[in-house]
C-alpha cells in the first residue's frame, strides 16, 4: 500500500465537530482542555529547559532550519518567551514538573491566523501547507487547506514525490502530500522531522505568498523570507525566537501531538474569521 494511503487510513474520521458553526470562546476553550491541546503539556519542564539550553548552544536540530539563533537572547529570555506564549507562569526555581498551556492564547493566535488566512483566500493568494509532525496535526491542516481552497486560495504542492539520499547514510527521504499537506517520508512512513531540507526543496520549485507549517518546514520558510504562520510546542522554542527577532509574526503555541481530532477548536476559531 502507498505510504500516504496507509497513513491516511490511520487517521480518525472527520466528525461533526469540524462542521463550521458559531461557537463561544468558552466552548472552544473547553474543547482545547478536553483534547489536551491546552492544560498540562506532554513535555515537562526538564525537557523544555533542556531544549532551550540546546538552542542556546546552537544545536542544529533545535534551530529548525533557521540561522542566527538565538542571537542576543539568553536562556532566561527564551524561557520568558515560552511562558508568555503558553499563557501560564513557569517557576524559575524549578527544574522539573509540569508545564501548563492556557487555552485563551491559543484561541487569540488562531483568530489572528484566521484573519490572515481569510485575507489570503479573498485575494486568491498561493499557500503551501506542510508539517514536520505527521499524525497529530494532520486533520487540522487538511481541513484548514480545504477551507482555504473553498474560499479562493491557491493551494500549491511543489516537489511532490521528490526523493533524495541523506549524506553519509542509505536512508531515502521523499516529499509527499496528504491531499494538500506536505510531509517528509522515508518511502515507508511519514517522518517526524526538525530539518528544513524538505521545505528548502519545496521552495526551490515554488515560492508561495503564504506558508502554514511547523518545525523545520516553518523555520526554512522563515529563513527564506516567506510569510509564515507556524505552530510550535512548548519545548520547541526556535520559532518563538524568530518571532522575537521580528522575522515572523504569528506562532501558535500548543501541544502539537495529541489525537488528530482534538484540534477541532483551533479549526473552528480560524473558520470563524472567514465571511
Amino acid at each position: 500500500m502507498d505510504v500516504i494511503e496507509a497513513h491516511a487510513r490511520r487517521l480518525p474520521p472527520v466528525d461533526d465537530r469540524w462542521t463550521i458553526r458559531a461557537q463561544s470562546r468558552e466552548e472552544l476553550a473547553e474543547g482545547l482542555r478536553a483534547g489536551k491541546v491546552a492544560g498540562v503539556a506532554a513535555h515537562a519542564l526538564d525537557n523544555v529547559r533542556g531544549n532551550i539550553r540546546m538552542l542556546v548552544d546552537q544545536d542544529p536540530d533545535k534551530q529548525f532550519g533557521l540561522e542566527g539563533l538565538p542571537g542576543d537572547l539568553t536562556f532566561e529570555d527564551i524561557l520568558d518567551l515560552v511562558e508568555a506564549a503558553a499563557g501560564e507562569p513557569i517557576d524559575r526555581l524549578a527544574t522539573h514538573g509540569p508545564v501548563l498551556i492556557a487555552p485563551e492564547p491559543i484561541l487569540d493566535v488562531c483568530e489572528r491566523i484566521g484573519d490572515r488566512l481569510a485575507h489570503a483566500a479573498e485575494r486568491g493568494e498561493s499557500v503551501i501547507v506542510a508539517t514536520g509532525h505527521p499524525a497529530g496535526l494532520d486533520l487540522f491542516y487538511l481541513e484548514t487547506a480545504r477551507l482555504l481552497a473553498a474560499n479562493g486560495a491557491q493551494i500549491l504542492k511543489p516537489a511532490d514525490g521528490q526523493a533524495w539520499l541523506e549524506p553519509g547514510n542509505h536512508h531515502h527521504r521523499q516529499i509527499r502530500y496528504l491531499d494538500a499537506v506536505a510531509m517528509l517520508t522515508d518511502k515507508a512512513a511519514p517522518k517526524h522531522t526538525h530539518s528544513g531540507e524538505a521545505m528548502e526543496r519545496i521552495l526551490a520549485q515554488a515560492r508561495p505568498d503564504l506558508l502554514l507549517a511547523d518545525h523545520g518546514f516553518a523555520g526554512a520558510g522563515i529563513q527564506a523570507g516567506v510569510e509564515t504562520l507556524s505552530i510550535a510546542d512548548v519545548n520547541d522554542p526556535a520559532l518563538l525566537v524568530a518571532k522575537a527577532q521580528g522575522r515572523t509574526e504569528h506562532v501558535l503555541v500548543m501541544d502539537d501531538n495529541v489525537d488528530p481530532d482534538a484540534y477541532w477548536p483551533c479549526f473552528q476559531s480560524i473558520a470563524s474569521r472567514f465571511r
